[in-house]
Protein backbone atom coordinates (compact mmCIF):
# COMPACT_ATOMS: atom_id res chain seq x y z
CA UNK A 1 0.00 0.00 0.00
CA UNK A 2 1.35 3.39 -0.93
CA UNK A 3 1.65 6.09 1.71
CA UNK A 4 -0.67 9.11 1.59
CA UNK A 5 0.73 11.92 -0.52
CA UNK A 6 1.86 15.12 1.12
CA UNK A 7 -0.74 17.90 1.01
CA UNK A 8 -0.23 21.05 -1.00
CA UNK A 9 0.36 24.26 1.01
CA UNK A 10 -2.83 25.64 2.51
CA UNK A 11 -4.62 28.02 0.22
CA UNK A 12 -2.84 26.83 -2.93
CA UNK A 13 -5.27 27.13 -5.85
CA UNK A 14 -5.85 23.94 -7.90
CA UNK A 15 -4.21 25.37 -11.03
CA UNK A 16 -0.92 25.91 -9.13
CA UNK A 17 -0.66 22.37 -7.73
CA UNK A 18 1.64 20.99 -10.45
CA UNK A 19 5.27 21.51 -9.53
CA UNK A 20 8.51 19.69 -8.79
CA UNK A 21 6.95 17.68 -5.95
CA UNK A 22 3.85 16.60 -7.87
CA UNK A 23 3.19 12.86 -8.07
CA UNK A 24 2.03 11.55 -11.44
CA UNK A 25 -0.65 9.15 -12.64
CA UNK A 26 -1.54 8.37 -16.26
CA UNK A 27 -4.51 6.71 -17.94
CA UNK A 28 -3.55 4.77 -21.06
CA UNK A 29 -5.91 4.04 -23.92
CA UNK A 30 -6.58 4.07 -27.65
CA UNK A 31 -8.55 6.29 -28.00
CA UNK A 32 -8.51 8.48 -24.87
CA UNK A 33 -11.01 11.15 -25.91
CA UNK A 34 -13.72 9.36 -23.95
CA UNK A 35 -11.89 8.89 -20.62
CA UNK A 36 -13.63 10.43 -17.63
CA UNK A 37 -11.22 9.45 -14.83
CA UNK A 38 -9.16 12.71 -14.95
CA UNK A 39 -12.34 14.68 -14.36
CA UNK A 40 -13.08 12.50 -11.33
CA UNK A 41 -9.63 12.04 -9.80
CA UNK A 42 -8.07 15.49 -10.30
CA UNK A 43 -10.86 17.27 -8.38
CA UNK A 44 -10.44 14.59 -5.69
CA UNK A 45 -6.71 15.37 -5.44
CA UNK A 46 -7.51 19.08 -5.06
CA UNK A 47 -10.26 18.43 -2.52
CA UNK A 48 -8.01 16.25 -0.35
CA UNK A 49 -4.97 18.51 -0.74
CA UNK A 50 -2.94 15.80 -2.50
CA UNK A 51 -0.09 17.03 -4.69
CA UNK A 52 -0.80 14.78 -7.68
CA UNK A 53 -2.24 14.88 -11.19
CA UNK A 54 -3.79 12.29 -13.53
CA UNK A 55 -3.27 12.84 -17.26
CA UNK A 56 -4.54 10.88 -20.29
CA UNK A 57 -1.97 9.29 -22.58
CA UNK A 58 -2.91 8.10 -26.06
CA UNK A 59 -0.98 4.85 -26.58
CA UNK A 60 -1.55 2.54 -29.52
CA UNK A 61 -1.46 -1.25 -28.94
CA UNK A 62 1.86 -1.70 -30.74
CA UNK A 63 3.45 0.86 -28.40
CA UNK A 64 1.89 -0.25 -25.12
CA UNK A 65 4.78 -2.24 -23.68
CA UNK A 66 7.32 0.44 -24.62
CA UNK A 67 5.13 3.14 -23.08
CA UNK A 68 4.43 1.21 -19.87
CA UNK A 69 8.05 0.20 -19.36
CA UNK A 70 9.13 3.80 -19.84
CA UNK A 71 6.52 5.17 -17.45
CA UNK A 72 7.39 2.55 -14.84
CA UNK A 73 10.87 4.09 -14.75
CA UNK A 74 9.59 7.59 -14.05
CA UNK A 75 10.47 8.05 -10.40
CA UNK A 76 7.53 10.24 -9.41
CA UNK A 77 4.89 8.19 -11.23
CA UNK A 78 2.87 6.18 -8.70
CA UNK A 79 0.19 4.53 -10.79
CA UNK A 80 -1.35 3.76 -14.15
CA UNK A 81 -4.98 3.49 -15.13
CA UNK A 82 -5.78 1.38 -18.18
CA UNK A 83 -8.71 1.57 -20.57
CA UNK A 84 -9.73 0.04 -23.90
CA UNK A 85 -8.08 -1.85 -25.58
CA UNK A 86 -5.14 -2.43 -23.23
CA UNK A 87 -6.56 -4.16 -20.16
CA UNK A 88 -5.51 -7.71 -20.99
CA UNK A 89 -2.06 -6.69 -22.24
CA UNK A 90 -1.44 -4.42 -19.25
CA UNK A 91 -2.05 -7.28 -16.83
CA UNK A 92 1.04 -9.00 -18.22
CA UNK A 93 3.21 -5.92 -17.63
CA UNK A 94 2.95 -6.03 -13.83
CA UNK A 95 5.21 -7.98 -11.49
CA UNK A 96 2.28 -9.24 -9.44
CA UNK A 97 -1.43 -9.66 -10.13
CA UNK A 98 -4.37 -9.68 -7.73
CA UNK A 99 -6.67 -12.73 -7.58
CA UNK A 100 -9.23 -10.81 -9.66
CA UNK A 101 -6.65 -10.15 -12.36
CA UNK A 102 -5.51 -13.77 -12.33
CA UNK A 103 -9.10 -14.96 -12.83
CA UNK A 104 -10.14 -12.42 -15.44
CA UNK A 105 -6.84 -11.92 -17.26
CA UNK A 106 -7.28 -8.14 -17.33
CA UNK A 107 -6.25 -5.09 -15.29
CA UNK A 108 -7.40 -1.50 -15.16
CA UNK A 109 -4.97 -0.17 -12.55
CA UNK A 110 -1.27 -0.70 -11.84
CA UNK A 111 0.34 0.52 -8.61
CA UNK A 112 4.01 1.06 -7.78
CA UNK A 113 4.84 -0.83 -4.58
CA UNK A 114 7.31 0.42 -1.95
CA UNK A 115 9.98 -1.96 -3.30
CA UNK A 116 9.55 -0.55 -6.83
CA UNK A 117 7.61 -3.52 -8.19
CA UNK A 118 4.20 -3.14 -9.85
CA UNK A 119 0.89 -4.68 -8.75
CA UNK A 120 -2.04 -5.07 -11.17
CA UNK A 121 -5.66 -4.85 -10.03
CA UNK A 122 -9.03 -4.56 -11.74
CA UNK A 123 -11.91 -2.52 -10.31
CA UNK A 124 -14.15 -2.52 -13.38
CA UNK A 125 -16.25 -5.37 -12.05
CA UNK A 126 -16.61 -4.19 -8.47
CA UNK A 127 -17.29 -0.66 -9.70
CA UNK A 128 -19.94 -1.87 -12.12
CA UNK A 129 -21.74 -3.93 -9.47
CA UNK A 130 -21.50 -1.10 -6.94
CA UNK A 131 -22.98 1.33 -9.46
CA UNK A 132 -25.73 -1.13 -10.36
CA UNK A 133 -26.74 -1.61 -6.73
CA UNK A 134 -26.61 2.12 -5.96
CA UNK A 135 -29.00 2.70 -8.86
CA UNK A 136 -31.45 0.20 -7.35
CA UNK A 137 -30.73 -2.78 -9.65
CA UNK A 138 -29.76 -5.78 -7.54
CA UNK A 139 -27.86 -8.52 -9.44
CA UNK A 140 -28.45 -11.22 -6.81
CA UNK A 141 -30.62 -13.92 -8.37
CA UNK A 142 -30.83 -12.17 -11.73
CA UNK A 143 -30.49 -13.68 -15.19
CA UNK A 144 -27.78 -11.64 -16.91
CA UNK A 145 -26.55 -11.43 -20.49
CA UNK A 146 -23.14 -9.84 -20.95
CA UNK A 147 -21.88 -8.93 -24.41
CA UNK A 148 -18.10 -8.58 -24.58
CA UNK A 149 -15.43 -10.85 -23.09
CA UNK A 150 -12.58 -8.35 -23.22
CA UNK A 151 -10.82 -6.58 -20.37
CA UNK A 152 -13.81 -4.81 -18.83
CA UNK A 153 -16.27 -7.59 -19.68
CA UNK A 154 -14.18 -10.26 -17.97
CA UNK A 155 -13.96 -8.24 -14.75
CA UNK A 156 -17.68 -7.44 -14.81
CA UNK A 157 -18.48 -11.12 -15.38
CA UNK A 158 -16.50 -12.20 -12.32
CA UNK A 159 -18.02 -9.47 -10.15
CA UNK A 160 -21.58 -10.33 -11.22
CA UNK A 161 -21.03 -13.99 -10.42
CA UNK A 162 -19.53 -13.03 -7.06
CA UNK A 163 -22.61 -10.85 -6.44
CA UNK A 164 -24.87 -13.88 -6.80
CA UNK A 165 -26.41 -13.72 -10.27
CA UNK A 166 -28.48 -16.83 -10.98
CA UNK A 167 -27.22 -17.23 -14.54
CA UNK A 168 -24.62 -15.36 -16.57
CA UNK A 169 -24.50 -15.80 -20.34
CA UNK A 170 -21.49 -14.38 -22.20
CA UNK A 171 -21.23 -13.63 -25.90
CA UNK A 172 -18.26 -12.38 -27.93
CA UNK A 173 -17.27 -12.76 -31.60
CA UNK A 174 -13.78 -13.85 -30.51
CA UNK A 175 -14.64 -17.49 -29.78
CA UNK A 176 -11.26 -18.55 -28.30
CA UNK A 177 -11.27 -15.55 -25.94
CA UNK A 178 -14.87 -16.24 -24.94
CA UNK A 179 -14.24 -19.93 -24.31
CA UNK A 180 -11.10 -19.26 -22.27
CA UNK A 181 -12.92 -16.74 -20.07
CA UNK A 182 -15.92 -19.00 -19.45
CA UNK A 183 -13.58 -21.87 -18.55
CA UNK A 184 -11.71 -19.69 -16.03
CA UNK A 185 -14.93 -18.40 -14.47
CA UNK A 186 -16.51 -21.87 -14.29
CA UNK A 187 -13.70 -23.05 -12.04
CA UNK A 188 -14.82 -20.57 -9.38
CA UNK A 189 -18.57 -20.42 -10.11
CA UNK A 190 -19.51 -23.83 -11.58
CA UNK A 191 -22.90 -24.23 -13.20
CA UNK A 192 -23.75 -20.53 -13.35
CA UNK A 193 -21.85 -19.26 -16.39
CA UNK A 194 -22.12 -20.24 -20.04
CA UNK A 195 -21.13 -19.06 -23.51
CA UNK A 196 -23.63 -18.44 -26.30
CA UNK A 197 -23.44 -17.51 -29.95
CA UNK A 198 -26.36 -15.10 -29.55
CA UNK A 199 -27.42 -13.26 -26.38
CA UNK A 200 -30.55 -14.85 -24.82
CA UNK A 201 -32.31 -11.52 -24.38
CA UNK A 202 -35.90 -12.73 -24.13
CA UNK A 203 -35.32 -14.27 -20.69
CA UNK A 204 -32.73 -11.84 -19.29
CA UNK A 205 -33.31 -9.45 -16.41
CA UNK A 206 -30.13 -7.45 -17.07
CA UNK A 207 -28.28 -7.02 -20.37
CA UNK A 208 -24.84 -5.43 -20.38
CA UNK A 209 -22.79 -3.97 -23.21
CA UNK A 210 -19.12 -4.38 -22.32
CA UNK A 211 -17.85 -3.75 -25.86
CA UNK A 212 -16.60 -0.49 -27.43
CA UNK A 213 -19.69 -0.40 -29.68
CA UNK A 214 -21.29 2.97 -29.07
CA UNK A 215 -18.16 5.08 -28.83
CA UNK A 216 -18.82 6.30 -32.38
CA UNK A 217 -22.20 7.50 -33.62
CA UNK A 218 -22.17 5.10 -36.59
CA UNK A 219 -21.48 1.98 -34.50
CA UNK A 220 -24.04 -0.83 -34.77
CA UNK A 221 -25.98 -1.86 -31.68
CA UNK A 222 -24.27 -4.59 -29.59
CA UNK A 223 -27.73 -6.15 -29.14
CA UNK A 224 -31.36 -5.26 -29.82
CA UNK A 225 -33.02 -3.92 -26.65
CA UNK A 226 -36.51 -4.55 -28.04
CA UNK A 227 -35.90 -8.28 -27.56
CA UNK A 228 -35.73 -7.84 -23.76
CA UNK A 229 -38.75 -8.39 -21.50
CA UNK A 230 -40.53 -5.43 -19.86
CA UNK A 231 -38.74 -4.10 -16.78
CA UNK A 232 -35.30 -5.31 -17.88
CA UNK A 233 -32.18 -3.26 -17.22
CA UNK A 234 -29.92 -2.27 -20.12
CA UNK A 235 -26.44 -1.29 -18.91
CA UNK A 236 -23.68 0.25 -21.02
CA UNK A 237 -20.12 0.73 -19.77
CA UNK A 238 -19.36 3.47 -22.33
CA UNK A 239 -19.02 6.82 -20.58
CA UNK A 240 -18.83 9.19 -23.53
CA UNK A 241 -21.33 9.73 -24.97
CA UNK A 242 -23.31 9.35 -21.76
CA UNK A 243 -26.48 8.34 -23.59
CA UNK A 244 -25.36 5.87 -26.22
CA UNK A 245 -27.67 4.78 -29.01
CA UNK A 246 -28.23 1.52 -27.11
CA UNK A 247 -29.39 3.36 -23.99
CA UNK A 248 -31.55 5.79 -25.96
CA UNK A 249 -33.34 2.93 -27.69
CA UNK A 250 -33.69 1.04 -24.41
CA UNK A 251 -35.29 4.08 -22.76
CA UNK A 252 -37.62 4.48 -25.75
CA UNK A 253 -38.73 0.86 -25.17
CA UNK A 254 -39.55 1.69 -21.53
CA UNK A 255 -36.58 -0.29 -20.20
CA UNK A 256 -34.25 0.84 -17.41
CA UNK A 257 -31.20 2.56 -18.97
CA UNK A 258 -28.06 2.30 -16.80
CA UNK A 259 -25.29 4.71 -17.86
CA UNK A 260 -21.55 4.00 -17.91
CA UNK A 261 -20.65 6.75 -15.45
CA UNK A 262 -22.17 4.60 -12.67
CA UNK A 263 -19.26 2.16 -13.09
CA UNK A 264 -16.65 4.92 -12.77
CA UNK A 265 -18.17 6.49 -9.66
CA UNK A 266 -18.58 3.01 -8.21
CA UNK A 267 -14.81 2.53 -8.50
CA UNK A 268 -13.85 5.73 -6.71
CA UNK A 269 -13.64 4.30 -3.18
CA UNK A 270 -11.62 1.35 -4.49
CA UNK A 271 -9.17 3.67 -6.25
CA UNK A 272 -8.78 5.75 -3.11
CA UNK A 273 -7.92 2.67 -1.03
CA UNK A 274 -5.68 1.06 -3.68
CA UNK A 275 -3.55 4.17 -4.25
CA UNK A 276 -3.65 5.45 -0.67
CA UNK A 277 -5.48 8.64 -1.63
CA UNK A 278 -6.51 10.17 1.65
CA UNK A 279 -6.09 13.47 3.40
CA UNK A 280 -3.67 13.60 6.33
Amino acid sequence: MTEPRQPAPAGTPPQALIGGTTRLYAVLGDPVDQVQSPGLLNPLFARLGIDAVLVPAHVRPADLETAVRGLQRVGNLDGLFVTVPHKAAAALLADRRSPTVEITGSANALRREPDGSWLAENFDGSGFVSGLVRAGHRPNGARVTLVGAGGAGSAIAAALLDAGVHRLTLTDPDTPRLTALVDRLAVHWPGRVRAAGRPPLSDSDIAVNATPLGLRPDDPLPFAPDALPPGAVVADIIMKPRATRLLREAAAQGLHAHHGHHMLTGQLDSYRAFFGLRAP
